[in-house]
């Protein structure tokens, strides 16, 4: 069956759909076109008409789609510059709650009051326990943020007094504003600095062109467990930064790897700090792991703890029940000390940056520069860095990457909520992966106030240029006039992958000729003005 659209292409390029697949998915990243497009159903519920259309992946990643991720970067780019430098002070407005939100909170509130009469009368709160964080999971589902707190359930705190080896940081009063400082030059110009900030993890070992001089003499069991720890380290900077600053700092920040395999940090900064005050804040922020000890080893081999319906791991040579994530920490001793402290390193680099630079269009090309690329692709290939990223993922085996991981039964702590089939060593969170090596978190952090929009709003700001470039206009259209379904695998009137590449590539040729017609046209007329106020 021929689909409508493949009548529109030229015959020559119709019999020439049996050319090679990588031939043919080169000249589509040459284009832009996504070389692994979703089809999907659209149904118009208005006429009745069904097509299938190509939605872009949208992935991230070169090695997924180059096409995708050069757009996604192109994106970030597009939202870093735009929040930089903002001189006006971005409004957040709330949207207003549902119906459906309103009768949970309502709801919510009666069950509090029986919750607080019964507390008051002796009575057991257990079941009405429950039903209060059934409902604030409800009320969090529905969209609203934060949780409505008031039930009884104790909550484990640690001392939040600073360590000894910690230099304290001056505090500021806060000031209800994002922007920050503003100078006045001699001439009555005035500038408003931004800050480029670089931080870095501390030393394990002397590296030589990324890869340890002495493999056995690097501290690959803390370069693991900082990189597993470091989007942490990170959000008490953003607290201590801020702190500070005496304003709320916004930021732009992208985690990127260095050639020794270890996370850091570029943060575009708007408004702007002393040097030396960053690299003051830089020293002072750490954070503490508050987990079970894995000093001991007590499970390994074929010497692993049983699983048990209803009751949970035993030890296989005794019965005995292994304790569960929250007795373990019950059983941490006030005194003790935390299984793990991450630090920045000294290398901590801070430039100055106006808006409107080469230096800030440098740092932005700068930041988004890995943004394509996972950690573990940044190898160069080389036989050394190959084995010193093996030896980072056989500190990273057993290492605990979070509460609910697996190993946790290497050293006797049944992981938070513990299921069948769990063994040490085969945790699937993506830290243990090769392409991670380690850290788990977001490459991209923005704060809420950074640019006043999200980054759907910065993809619908391109798509509205290209419209209006293309002399179309972009209506909005009722989001209920047309239901959205998946295409199983295998359906026959989907069309060969060459194919829908092929019409996407020729849809992408027809868009650029009639952009480069539009530009010529403006062009003329522009030249044509300019002779008419000569003559």
């Amino acid at each position: 069956m021929t689909h409508p659209h493949d009548r529109a292409l030229p015959r020559a390029v119709r019999l020439a759909m049996p050319m090679a697949r990588d031939v043919l998915k080169e000249v589509a990243k040459l284009h832009g076109v996504c070389i692994r497009p979703i089809p999907l159903r659209r149904l118009d519920i208005v006429t009745g008409k069904s097509e299938i259309i190509d939605v872009p992946c949208g992935a991230v990643l070169d090695s997924k789609c180059p096409p995708c991720a050069k757009r996604n970067r192109q994106l970030r780019m597009a939202q870093c510059r735009e929040g930089w430098h903002l001189d006006n002070e971005p409004t957040i407005t709330p949207d207003e709650p549902n119906e459906e939100q309103r009768w949970l909170v309502e709801f919510r509130a009666d069950m509090q009051a029986r919750r607080d009469a019964a507390e008051e009368a002796g009575d057991d709160t257990t079941d009405l326990d429950a039903v209060l964080s059934g409902l604030d999971d409800e009320i969090n589902a529905a969209g609203m943020r934060g949780s409505v707190t008031g039930s009884a359930v104790p909550k484990r705190t640690r001392s939040t007094r600073r360590r000894q080896d910690a230099p304290d940081l001056p505090k500021r009063k806060m000031t209800n504003t994002t922007l920050g400082r503003t100078f006045t030059s001699s001439d009555g110009k005035t500038y408003r600095p931004s800050l480029f900030v670089t931080l870095t993890l501390p030393s394990y070992g002397k590296v030589r062109d990324g890869v340890p001089i002495d493999p056995d003499t690097y501290d690959y069991r803390r370069a693991a467990r900082d990189a597993l720890h470091f989007s942490k380290l990170v959000d008490r900077f953003v607290q201590n930064l801020r702190r500070v600053a005496g304003y709320d700092v916004q930021y732009f920040a992208a985690v990127e790897p260095q050639k020794r395999l270890a996370p850091h940090l570029h943060m575009a900064i708007r408004g702007t700090l002393p040097r030396a005050e960053i690299k003051q804040i830089a020293a002072a922020t750490y954070h503490q792991v508050w987990w079970p000890s894995t000093d001991h080893v007590r499970f390994d081999g074929d010497h692993l703890p049983v699983w048990q319906d209803g009751t949970g791991y035993l030890d296989p040579s005794t019965g005995e029940v292994l304790p569960t994530w929250d007795e373990a920490l019950d059983a941490l001793d006030e005194d003790a000390e935390p299984l793990h402290v991450l630090r920045f390193g000294e290398q901590v680099d801070v430039q100055g940056v106006l808006a409107g630079t080469p230096d800030a269009d440098q740092c932005i090309r700068y930041l988004s520069k890995y943004l394509t690329k996972s950690i573990g692709e940044t190898l160069d290939g080389g036989k050394a860095q190959r084995e010193h990223a093996a030896r980072m993922l056989d500190a990273l085996r057993y290492e605990p990457c979070s509460p609910a991981c697996p190993n946790w039964l290497r050293y006797g702590v049944q992981p938070k909520n513990a299921k069948a089939g769990m063994a040490p060593g085969r945790c699937r969170s993506k830290a243990h992966k090769p392409e991670h090596l380690g850290y788990a978190g977001r490459r991209v952090l923005v704060s809420r106030k950074w640019s006043n929009k999200t980054l759907a709003e910065h993809k619908q700001d391109r798509r509205t240029w290209v419209l209006e470039a293309l002399g179309q206009a972009d209506e909005p259209t009722d989001p209920h006039r047309y239901i959205w379904r998946s295409v199983p695998a295998g359906d026959a009137n989907v069309p060969p992958l060459a194919m829908r590449l092929l019409r996407s590539v020729h849809e992408r040729q027809r868009w650029r000729a009639h952009l480069r017609e539009l530009e010529a046209r403006a062009a003329g007329q522009e030249l044509s003005a300019i002779r008419g106020e000569a003559a």
